[in-house]
């Protein structure tokens, strides 16, 4: 079993930025791949962006790239989000996750966190 913790949401005028960090315990060894999702209210859980703990191999979706950066302290089992060129769209609970399968979908993923709020507004 693996529980993660997510922290560094808030509030943010458009353009600015801000770091979500996941901390993970327990059997982190069997959860090779941490992903962050996010939810606006009304709408499906998406892909963010993923991470392989092991190699560094990061994965975005379409509307974050080049703007998002994921990365991992393995000493600390944690993993961090840095958003930049923040815009309204990108408001909504952001969710950690871990899997042992490399995907950005959402079911492939049965350790989740409780979730954080960024709202992107001026």
């Amino acid at each position: 079993q693996v529980h993660v913790v997510e922290s560094g949401g808030g509030s943010v005028q458009p353009g600015g930025s801000l770091r979500l960090s996941c901390e993970a315990s327990g059997r982190t060894a069997t959860r090779n791949v941490m992903g962050w999702f996010r939810q606006s209210p009304g709408q499906e859980r998406e892909f963010v962006a993923r991470i392989v703990r092991t190699t560094g191999s990061t994965y975005f979706a379409d509307s974050v790239r080049d703007r998002f950066t994921i990365s991992t302290d393995n000493a600390k089992n944690t993993v961090y989000l840095q958003m930049n060129s923040l815009n309204s769209a990108d408001t909504g609970v952001y969710y950690c996750a871990a899997s042992f399968i490399n995907t950005g979908t959402a079911g492939a993923y049965d350790s989740w966190g409780q979730g954080t709020q960024v709202t992107v507004s001026s």
